[in-house]
């Protein structure tokens, strides 16, 4: 069985660069029940999780939105801010009240531009959380939508 990803900041990026970014971040706090973006809108910013829970979630016409993942401590809320044209392809909720750290989006791609080193580790790093939420919001959905479930194959 393959390791879990390393999806989290804190172990996914070298020190210097976690410093380097950790410069540029504000503390900020949501309420229990804030959208912190919906599907569709302008990607400028995303968050590492301090405390609290957020859950990722995709719109189904006709029904609830359906929550594809619940994310946690040292874990990165928005990964489209990185990828053209920067909008969001899910939406966000703290389900229960939340601490965080918030990034300006064209401040670090711009310091990724002028560091190809560290872009290219924030490249990787927001790769390898993009590719386990694609993993996540399938099995969520098969297990939602599918007659017979995700099973536990994949």
């Amino acid at each position: 069985m393959n390791a879990p990803p390393t999806t989290g900041m804190l172990r996914a990026l070298p020190a210097e660069y976690r410093l380097r970014l950790m410069r540029l971040a504000q503390e900020v706090s949501f309420p229990q029940g804030a959208r912190l973006f919906e599907e569709g809108g302008r990607a400028d910013r995303f968050w590492i999780v301090r405390t609290g829970t957020v859950e990722l979630d995709v719109h189904v016409p006709g029904r609830r939105a359906a929550v594809v993942e619940s994310l946690g401590h040292d874990e990165l809320v928005g990964w489209s801010w990185l990828f053209g044209p920067h909008a969001w392809h899910m939406g966000a909720e703290a389900v229960t009240p939340v601490r965080a750290y918030e990034f300006d989006a064209v401040a670090v791609r711009s310091m990724c531009r002028n560091d190809s080193a560290l872009g290219g580790a924030v490249a990787q790093w927001v790769g390898d959380v993009l590719a386990h939420r694609l993993r996540s919001a399938r099995v969520r959905l098969l297990d939602l939508y599918a007659p017979y479930g995700s099973g536990s194959l994949l």
